[in-house]
């Protein structure tokens, strides 16, 4: 596929449908690496077969793919070349699905892209098996590559899944607390989602053969991004439609996380955040009635709107990291609508 036309009217979707085209059949040809047994899993989870491994009829996209395309663009920021970022770009991607496999066991959910989450299928012991086996594949297609920069991307890499693990085990943690503090939980948001698409533009950046300063400012737009993402993601998992997000009703609640609204909303020293513990604290599960209240006491204490603030804050702070750093003018315009389609996204 030849590179992305610098179209002044061009979509965050036409954005993502061009990475999907180069990335797509690479990353097909990389499941073929896995055991069968962990294969048909990972090609369920991805969306391209059924349970029984019967090519899918209607195909699925394997989610967004925001972090790829975060790798092909940085590699072009730089002056690199998209094609030569493709396995950088499959190897965050397969990272990503790594930590979705394991967050569904985690957290029990039981839908993931609009159908049954792949530990519900096959069991959670195999769903963590193949999670593993797509972090293996990750660093497999890495090395396969032999660039001189190797190092660099697998230090790189090895480093944001300190953080990232760093954060899910905090995040984890967070379920058996009453005392955590919204600093804490802005620290998780960013080890768990901003690490990884810190970590996808630092990889493009890498593999573009960018010097240090253009890999930190890329790094830390995909940060920034990634902290507007969590913001978002945390807002869906509240008050996202079950039809576009393909997870119930109020999944956050449901689970009782203490996503970054609902601790705002605790630590806010309100009546509203008293009654929203008095609910989290109950062993029972929470009626349809009292997650809608839940949901209530949140934006009535004001977090609902002050997690879309945040939102907007990282998204402007992502985009003040590519001025200044000698980058290409169509990529960057590329990452910044990238970053709208992040920022606005319903899903």
């Amino acid at each position: 596929m030849a590179p992305l036309e610098i179209v002044e009217d061009r979509s965050g979707t036409d954005v993502l449908e061009w990475s999907r085209g180069l990335v797509r059949p690479a990353l097909r040809a990389a499941l073929d690496r896995l055991p069968v047994s962990m294969r048909r899993v990972a090609e369920y989870h991805f969306g391209w077969s059924d349970e029984h491994g019967r090519t899918a009829e209607t195909v699925d996209t394997g989610g967004k793919s925001v972090r790829p395309a975060l790798v092909l663009l940085a590699a072009r920021a730089v002056g690199g070349s998209e094609r030569a970022a493709v396995p950088a770009a499959c190897a965050a991607e397969l990272v990503h699905n790594f930590t979705l496999l394991h967050d569904d066991v985690m957290d029990r959910d039981p839908t993931r892209r609009h159908r049954a989450a792949s530990w519900s299928v096959f069991g959670a012991s195999t769903a963590i098996l193949a999670g593993d086996a797509l972090l293996t594949l990750a660093f497999d297609v890495l090395a396969d590559t032999g660039r001189e920069d190797l190092a660099a991307e697998l230090r790189l890499l090895t480093s944001v899944l300190y953080e990232l693990v760093d954060g899910q085990s905090a995040d984890l943690a967070f379920e058996r607390r009453s005392d955590v503090a919204l600093l804490e939980c802005v620290h998780m948001a960013a080890g768990k989602t901003g690490s990884l698409l810190g970590g996808a533009c630092g990889l493009g950046a890498i593999s573009g053969g960018g010097d240090s300063d253009q890999v930190e400012a890329l790094r830390g737009f995909g940060r920034h991004l990634g902290l507007a993402f969590q913001y978002v993601d945390d807002l869906l998992g509240i008050w996202g439609d079950p039809a576009t997000t393909g997870k119930p009703v109020h999944s956050d609640l449901v689970n009782r996380k203490k996503s970054l609204p609902v601790v705002a909303t605790l630590t806010a020293g309100t009546p509203a955040g008293a009654e929203l513990a008095e609910l989290y604290r109950r062993d029972a599960h929470l009626s349809p009635g009292e997650l809608a209240r839940a949901a209530d006491l949140i934006e009535a204490a004001g977090a609902r709107a002050w997690a879309q603030d945040q939102a907007r804050e990282h998204h402007a702070q992502a985009l003040a990291c590519l001025r200044d750093t000698g980058l290409d003018p169509g990529a960057t315009a590329d990452l910044g609508v990238l970053a709208a389609l992040v920022v606005n996204r319903d899903h």
